[in-house]
């Protein structure tokens, strides 16, 4: 009897929903797509920390975090369609560059869809419509002022205000200008097919191609860009190839890590400092702007992973990324506690 397909409890507006669902339709694995407010309830009671999308596996157990949810799905399903590059610094590039897409990006997903009235009002009422499929005016009303003002109440927590917000929008217009100049040319970043760093850029692009200011703004200044994203969604007609170990990078591999060398990783290690510290808020600057923001765990425990996966780094993959590192100021808070 054929194994059960995966059940992914998601929603439209998760940009880490989209991530997975994307990354399952290009790796081919049977799955059905779950969403609604009357089942995410019941997939939330299975994990410790209740955030979208939750996974059940065919075996019956249930897993949520996206990153960890593409590891689990590489060990079980191991073959040709991995979205992991074979090529040890090339794996390593992927995964910091959809770290970056995870942690820093997602604040423009936030800033964009909750610091403008426009955003708010349109968003608020498209993710009650999508929570209750339709449901009638009145309930989606209800549930609608409820969220936008919960979300627009979290914005300071997670950094998204209206001072930050400068810094915030110069990272993404650069990570767009990067992909604008890119994907004219060729879809994927280290090869003819997606790894998991594409994937993490489109699950936070995704919802910037759909909120209202975001939308308008990719559509006029990156639109290659911005049709990039369907295709990212379903890939699963790609039979692409990873480049070569001894190829040259992309450019656009280069362009995104000098976005995340310039502003990610001061980002983590400002928080990290600051948590050492005791103190409450961390703050840095970056081209040319200010942020500070209350300090999160979460965030030590990224760059701890990051400085991790790369001390595990043979000579080889090395001499493969450390130049570039070094170029893109990524390297300085990999290689010191």
């Amino acid at each position: 009897m054929n194994e059960r397909p995966y059940e992914v409890h998601g929603a439209l507006g998760s940009p880490y929903s989209m991530k997975i669902r994307a990354a399952m339709r290009y790796r081919r694995l049977p799955h059905i797509w779950v969403h609604g407010a009357a089942t995410q309830g019941g997939a939330l009671a299975h994990v410790r920390a209740p955030v979208i999308p939750v996974v059940r596996f065919p075996d019956d157990s249930w897993h949520n975090d996206s990153t960890p949810l593409l590891y689990l799905l590489e060990d079980r399903h191991p073959g040709s369609r991995s979205v992991v590059p074979p090529d040890p610094a090339r794996a390593f590039l992927a995964h910091l560059i959809e770290d970056f897409a995870d942690e820093w990006l997602t604040k423009a997903m936030f800033g964009y869809r909750w610091l403008a009235e426009v955003d708010q009002l349109q968003m608020s009422r498209w993710l009650a419509f999508d929570a209750f499929k339709g449901g009638g005016a009145e309930q989606r009303e209800r549930f609608a002022a409820s969220f936008r003002e919960r979300q627009v109440g979290r914005m300071a927590i997670v950094g998204c205000t209206p001072a930050n917000f400068a810094l915030i929008e110069a990272s993404t217009r650069a990570v767009l200008a990067a992909l604008e100049t890119h994907v004219q040319d060729r879809h994927c970043l280290f090869g003819t097919r997606p790894s998991l760093a594409e994937f993490g850029l489109f699950g936070q692009l995704s919802q910037l191609g759909v909120d209202p200011t975001a939308q308008a703004m990719m559509r006029a200044d990156y639109p290659f860009a911005y049709r990039w994203l369907l295709h990212i969604d379903d890939m699963s007609g790609i039979d692409g190839e990873w480049d070569a170990a001894d190829a040259q990078l992309s450019p656009v591999v280069e362009a995104l890590l000098a976005v995340a060398g310039a502003v990610y990783l001061p980002f983590l290690r400002a928080n990290a400092a600051a948590l050492e510290r005791g103190e409450a808020m961390m703050r840095f600057e970056a081209m040319g702007h200010g942020y500070d923001q209350g300090v999160f765990k979460y965030q030590a425990k990224c760059l701890a992973d990051l400085r991790m996966r790369y001390a595990a780094l043979n000579d080889a993959a090395r001499g493969v990324v450390d130049p570039l590192l070094e170029r893109t100021g990524c390297l300085p808070a990999l290689v010191s506690a």
